[in-house]
């Protein structure tokens, strides 16, 4: 079946369907990495947005329902250069055709892929919609055009739970610590990284009150990563303005963002954002290099951090702001992902660092946690 792609600055691309049939609009993005397209999909951080993949050939290993980051896809549409109808892994159940038909998530393949992505590197990720019903070219344009912009979307409370739940994983845990962790798009396998580090994990809606995170007495409060906005999670900010100094904190993509705003700094729109699994990042407190995985379409302005907060991390295609502690609290935070799956194992040492300042609740060992060279 004939698909379109009409992108909102009237670029329009005829493809095939796979997947569902319908129409979808999101904000257009392009993902670098080769494999990984399932933790993709289910990523919630990619909620309202039609994730494009560089890589030409998608699908040949399948899906499996281990390999997920969240229950279902959370992506707006899927592109690809080249769909693979056959599959091939010992662990796979179905294909990514089916995969995708089954939670009406439509898809696209066929387009140049490159082309769209030299357009949103040069113009800027911008709003777009697939059709499978629609072949009006001006009609689907004026569809993108009118479809809201990702500036000002509070999505952390779509993708965010309902209500509390702990997490509990095959394998030994000695429960050393207990962590909260707000949902504001949480992925399973950072659970899975402080569930292997003996902590017990009690996981809180996005606005759960901060008052009742203190009254559990926990040892660590962790932010997760998730999509939209960060300025439009207003009861986020707060909360955390309420917890900063008091527990422990540990934060990641729109979680390192909320501290930053609770703290009364600034975060900015990107034109295109970084997403991928091979962006390297400059360690700052000791010099090395990690290989990171990246999904962030807004970031900090470093120039508006107060000056008790020190910068820890910095990308070293663009200088973009990483990650950054506070200088006399037990409190820090990255904007890319030390937990991808599949991915780099660089920054696995961050998880072992909230460890460790949640052990001696001191800020210097919490920083010199942070100056372990990556394994």
């Amino acid at each position: 079946m004939i698909a379109k792609l009409a992108l909102a600055d009237g670029n329009v691309f005829t493809g095939q369907s796979f997947g569902a049939e319908g129409e979808t609009a999101g904000e257009v993005v392009f993902n670098t990495s080769m494999i990984g397209y399932q933790e993709i999909l289910t990523d919630p951080s990619y909620c309202g947005q039609i994730v494009t993949m560089t890589y030409p050939h998608i699908g040949n290993y399948g899906i499996n329902p281990d390999d997920i980051e969240s229950a279902k896809p959370q992506v707006a549409g899927f592109v690809v250069r080249e769909y693979s109808k056959f599959y091939s892994n010992y662990r796979a159940t179905e294909s990514l055709g089916d995969y995708l038909k089954r939670n009406n998530i439509i898809g696209i393949e066929g387009i140049d892929t490159r082309r769209l992505t030299r357009i949103i590197r040069t113009v800027g990720a911008m709003n777009a919609v697939i059709s499978t019903t629609d072949e009006n070219d001006s009609s689907l344009v004026k569809k993108a055009r009118d479809f809201p912009s990702m500036a000002g979307l509070d999505l952390a409370k779509v993708v965010t739970t309902k209500s509390p739940y702990s997490f509990s994983a095959n394998g030994k845990s000695e429960n050393k610590f207990k962590v909260v962790a707000y949902d504001y798009g949480i992925k399973t396998n950072i659970l899975r990284k402080l569930y292997e580090r003996g902590c017990d994990v009690r996981i809180v809606p996005a606005s759960f009150p901060a008052e009742d995170v203190i009254s559990q007495k926990p040892d660590g409060i962790f932010l997760s990563n998730g999509p939209g906005d960060p300025a439009a999670v207003t009861y986020a900010i707060e909360n955390v303005k309420k917890l900063i100094g008091r527990i422990p904190i540990f934060g990641i993509c729109l979680g390192h963002q909320i501290i930053a705003l609770a703290a009364g700094a600034k975060t900015f729109k990107m034109k295109f954002g970084h997403r991928g699994a091979n962006h390297p990042v400059k360690n700052m407190l000791n010099g090395t290099v990690e290989v990171t995985s990246h999904n962030h379409g807004f970031a900090v302005d470093p120039a508006s951090l107060p000056s008790a907060y020190e910068v820890t991390h910095v990308d070293l295609n663009d200088n973009i702001l990483e990650g950054y502690r506070h200088k006399s609290l037990p409190l820090f935070c990255v904007q890319y992902h030390p937990e991808a799956s599949p991915g780099p194992h660089d920054s696995d040492y961050l998880f072992d660092g909230f460890m460790k300042m949640m052990e001696t609740r001191q800020p210097v060992d919490a920083g010199a946690a942070l100056r372990v060279s990556a394994k």
